[in-house]
């Protein structure tokens, strides 16, 4: 049945529904009943009065029934009288199991029992049919009737009210339509969780009153493709149905409000109602018409709230039941017409969104060899819109890999027509304010965090927060949870084009690379400019005169960048050269002076952005620095001193990461009372920073590879992240650390002259000691009940382990090759713990490992060759069978601790970190189940590992009657590794109440003689069994979630 199943969603079906049926009995009263009903919740019926009887059923009518989505079959007291109902039941049945074709059943008069035994009345009429027939003729309708009479279906002799076990026919027969999308949308990427979520928001059972729901998102994210595909869905299940389409702009032409409400409800009442050219006068008209019906209504593409007051503004106007669904790029407009249920329409995964364009370049869910990369790169210009996939799709189909090239150059500069289009909308309906804030994000403030924009802008005549909110509102930005502004890449090109649509000399902001230089070259710009974005990818050489920005009067923001470098660029700026006074931002990469003009006023700037400089200072003396939040230095090699910071009291950020020239940090920096991060790694010159700055507003610190320090600087004592890696001098840590409150993260990594720690902060989550020589970890580490993660990978000289804090989640050891001894008990019961290749693991630690209480999610990985004894049943291979002879937990849960032998795969060179066992555990009388367990980079390991996890699943039946036996089936998904060994733990009702697992010394299970018996080869010495070969679970993406239970 799963190719039927497959068949029937790729089929295109002429009917909705067969009916099966003896004439005489039903035709007049039933089936002219039930025919009523379909067409009134607009389901097709075959009609076979025009069809001649006769002896054998005519291939009309096994056409229709072939072509039918569903059979009803109308079994009533003298259905089987009729040869020619058997031999359309014998087709309709022989279409279920070919074709996947549903099967309904209505018991009309008769006894279910009646149908499949042929019994009572209907088996007095069966038998005189057969009365002259071939025995086997007889057996095929005999059977046939056996197994429609196993088809639950509705019982006449179950309702007193026909006419409600007529609509009770309709409905299910509407939700069984509705099961399976049309095949217009079938073949759509991700459609069927979108629809999901959709109908979920709909309530389709909640019958009591209307209701309006929202789809909103971006321009070419789906929205009217999902929309379509509910309308298809869902049609069946309402009395009227319409699709309204591109309702936006009807604003727009010319009549007032009330002729416009009247003409958008006179459209959806011709199309509601099928009726071409209605008129009204009045605006009462849609709850008038409608008011007593139950409607699928859908308005598209709606951008103006009247027109929501004109075709829903109340729910009322509409039946019990009704659903209206609006989709929009505005969701403040759906707030503020009170709706409620709102589903935003989010962009594709990477993997999704490539589906999407092969779909449409390929005709197929995948790339063809040679074209993967090009693919990859059509994604990534398109940024996972759907649209723009689509369309590229369908541009570049059937075209050479030659010809790609020069489509995709010209899609990397500039919009396809037909995604402009539909982009562009957004753009145009703005206010001229919050199109300029519109620009300002495409080519300055992109993925910029929003209270940073806000003081960029905060002495323009703009209001910011009021535009970011309309823009987000809109869909034409997105604004993360952090804060941090995202606009689309298209979206961003839609700026691109609007901007060189603008007459030159009134252009606000300059993009194009040709311009910009000769406004630097030869000062053609002029007052109307706030902003230069000059891309150097493409300029060969640059040249500025003294007087560029002499007429830029208003230039507030200037971005000089390469997003790409071939090596092949020469800037020529002068020395005296002089920037506008009101620059806010300078980010100017790969500076080429060693310092900036004598003349320069950072009086207004709130960002200096000089990584990549040639600078060697930035200026002398003191400057007025009021509004400077943010300075990025970073990757300028050649700077050897910072300038005087004493009035940037309000900097927060200040990035020094591999200024290698920098020697000293100057005193002023105890003046930055506001700054919060402070990056210094691979300052490798670094030898001074002033002492007792105890800056109270700081909290990240990173001095990576700062090699010139022995000890860590007191920055200050209020960080939280610290971040010290990579320092080969570095070999003590202060006692005073342990009074730093703040500090949750530190990082002391690949120090390989840092011998051990003594104190620690009690606060301390995340503790990295990576690659170092430490020795021992303090006892101390036990107090830290906030610490989750404790890395020591590679620490080579570490013997032991001391007790570790219940709150960790991860312990990393791998590679500690000296490593004996690890406190015992573990108190961990929720950490990963992996010990790979600590060969010299000692039986006491190893014990403790296994026999740690654990959690669920609790796992070890640890050097092994053999199942531990602790694991009551055990066997070679990937496979086990436990029979529990005269037992069965009393609870609907089991539980078990599972432990497999794992070996690297040696033709496997690559190191994967998604390494994953799967479980499959099945018993006689619930379905298989899947578990995907994460392991590691199991690649990593050089011999034979155990790993250990625990794991269950409900019972969902009394097990009084049912099998004994449990099922154990490993295998690995990656393919890195395989299993020698596997064994089970299975857990008792008492070990089960405490919540988590405890090793005893009576057996847990009580056993008959069979004790221990196990399908494979045991691993106690004095017992043998014969091994039983056992089909390793089919490689398969499949993961079935197992649900969990606290106790």
């Amino acid at each position: 049945m799963a190719s039927s199943s497959s068949s029937s969603r790729s089929r295109t079906w002429r009917y909705r529904v067969f009916t099966n049926f003896h004439g005489p009995d039903v035709r007049k009263t039933f089936l002219s009943h039930l025919r009523k009903q379909f067409s009134y919740n607009g389901i097709s019926m075959f009609d076979d009065q025009s069809i001649e009887r006769s002896q054998t059923i005519v291939p009309a009518l096994t056409g229709a029934i072939k072509e039918s989505r569903i059979s009803i079959v109308v079994l009533s007291k003298n259905y089987a009288s009729s040869r020619w109902c058997l031999d359309e039941l014998l087709e309709i049945l022989k279409c279920r199991e070919d074709i996947g074709q549903i099967v309904m059943t209505v018991f009309y008069g008769v006894d279910p029992s009646d149908v499949r035994k042929q019994t009572g009345e209907f088996g007095i009429a069966f038998n005189k049919t057969c009365e002259g027939k071939t025995n086997e003729e007889t057996q095929k309708w005999s059977k046939a009737l056996n197994d429609v009479g196993n088809i639950a279906g509705e019982h006449f002799f179950n309702w007193d009210n026909e006419a409600k076990m007529i609509e009770k026919i309709a409905r299910d027969v509407s939700n069984k339509l509705n099961a399976t999308i049309s095949w217009d949308f079938e073949d759509m990427v991700g459609i069927e969780a979108h629809l999901e979520k959709m109908q979920s928001l709909l309530n389709l059972d909640y019958e009591d009153g209307a209701m309006i729901v929202g789809i909103y998102g971006p321009a070419g994210i789906g929205k009217t493709t999902i929309a379509r595909a509910l309308h298809s869905r869902l049609s069946s299940s309402f009395q009227l149905t319409c699709f309204m389409e591109n309702i936006r702009g009807s604003y727009n032409s010319g009549l007032d409000e009330y002729g416009l409400k009247l003409r958008l409800q006179e459209q959806l009442l011709s199309k509601v109602l099928n009726q071409d050219g209605i008129r009204i006068n009045h605006l009462g008209a849609i709850p008038e018409r409608l008011c007593d019906q139950k409607v699928l209504i859908i308005l598209d593409d709606v951008d103006d709230l009247q027109q929501l007051e004109a075709l829903a503004n109340e729910t009322n106007w509409f039946g019990p039941g009704s659903r209206i669904i609006v989709t929009t790029e505005d969701q403040e407009l759906l707030e503020q017409h009170d709706v409620n249920k709102k589903y935003h329409v989010d962009f594709p995964t990477r993997e999704e969104a490539c589906k999407i364009f092969c779909t449409y370049a390929f005709r197929r869910s995948f790339a063809p060899y040679g074209f993967e990369k090009l693919a990859e790169r059509v994604t990534w210009l398109c940024s996972n819109l759907p649209l723009g996939l689509r369309v590229m799709g369908s541009t570049l189909r059937g075209k050479k890999e030659d010809d790609w090239e020069g489509i995709l150059c010209r899609l990397e500069n500039s919009l396809d027509r037909k995604i402009d289009g539909v982009l562009r909308v957004g753009y145009d309906h703005l206010c001229e304010d919050d199109q300029f804030l519109y620009l300002l994000i495409a080519f300055f403030f992109n993925y910029v965090d929003d209270d940073h924009v806000k003081a960029m802008l905060v002495e323009d005549n703009l209001d910011v927060k009021l535009g970011l909110k309309t823009l987000a509102y809109k869909s034409l930005i997105q604004i993360s949870a952090e804060g941090n502004i995202v606009m689309h890449k298209l979206l961003q090109r839609v700026g691109r084009e609007a901007i060189q649509r603008q007459e030159p000399t009134k252009r606000r902001i300059l993009i194009d690379a040709r311009e910009i230089c000769d406004v630097l070259r030869y000062g053609k710009g002029t007052s109307n400019v706030s902003g230069i974005s000059f891309d150097t990818s493409d300029i060969s050489e640059v040249t500025i005169s003294d007087d560029a920005f002499k007429r830029l009067h208003d230039l507030r923001f200037l971005k000089v960048t390469k997003s790409r470098y071939d090596g092949k660029y020469r800037m020529h700026i002068p020395a005296e050269i002089e920037f506008p006074c009101l620059l806010r931002l300078l980010h100017w990469e790969a500076y080429p002076s060693k310092c900036l003009p004598p003349t320069f006023n950072p009086e207004f700037l709130v960002e200096l952005n000089m990584q990549g400089s040639q600078l060697e200072h930035l200026w002398r003396g003191t400057q007025s620095l009021r509004n400077l939040k943010n300075m990025d230095l970073r990757g300028s090699t050649n700077l050897k001193e910072l300038p005087d910071l004493t009035n940037a009291t309000n900097l927060e950020d200040l990035n020094l990461n591999s200024c290698e020239s920098l020697v000293e940090i100057p005193s002023s920096f105890s003046h930055l009372h506001k700054l919060k991060n402070l990056w210094m790694s691979y300052c490798i010159n670094l030898q001074v920073i002033p002492a007792h700055m105890n800056l109270v507003s700081l909290e990240r610190v990173t001095m990576t590879g700062c090699s010139r320090f022995r000890k860590i600087p007191v920055i200050s004592t209020h960080i939280n992240y610290l971040d010290i890696a990579h320092n080969t001098e570095f070999e003590v840590v202060h006692a005073s650390i342990a009074l730093w409150c703040r500090l949750h993260y530190l990082n002391m990594s690949y120090n390989e002259n840092f011998m051990g720690l003594t104190h620690l902060p009690m606060c301390l989550t995340q503790l990295i000691l990576r690659y170092s020589d430490i020795e021992r970890i303090p006892d101390c580490i036990k107090a830290l009940h906030q610490l989750f993660s404790l890395d020591l990978t590679g620490c080579r000289r570490l013997a032991s382990l001391p007790e570790l804090p219940g709150s960790l989640l991860n312990l990393e050891a791998e590679d500690c090759e000296s490593l004996e001894t690890v406190f015992s008990p573990l108190h961990t019961p929720r950490a990963h713990l992996n010990f790979t290749n600590c060969f010299k693991l000692g039986g006491q630690a190893r014990r403790a490992i296994i026999r740690r209480r654990s959690e669920f999610i609790g796992k070890a990985l640890l050097p092994g060759r053999e199942v531990p004894a602790e694991f009551d049943h055990r066997a070679k291979g990937n496979s086990l069978t436990i029979i529990l002879n005269g037992y069965w937990p009393s609870y609907d849960f089991i539980q078990y601790l599972v432990c497999v032998v794992i070996s690297p795969n040696q033709e496997i060179t690559k190191i994967s970190n998604s390494s994953t066992l799967l479980l499959c555990h099945t018993n006689g009388y619930i379905f298989p189940s899947y578990e995907e367990v994460y392991i590691g980079a199991v690649s990593k390991c050089r011999k034979e590992h155990l790993f250990i996890f625990r794991s269950g699943y409900y019972l969902n039946v009394d097990p009084s009657g049912a099998s004994r036996e449990i099922v154990f089936e490993f295998s690995s998904k990656s393919q890195d590794f395989d299993i020698i060994e596997c064994g089970v733990k299975i857990w008792t009702a008492q070990s089960i109440e405490r919540g988590y697992l405890v090793f005893e010394d009576d057996n847990e299970i009580k056993h008959d003689d069979h004790t221990n018996r196990v399908r494979g080869h045991y691993k106690a010495s004095n017992v043998d069994y014969k091994s039983v070969s056992r089909k390793r679970p089919r490689k398969t993406d499949l993961k079935l979630e197992i649900p969990r239970r606290r106790f």
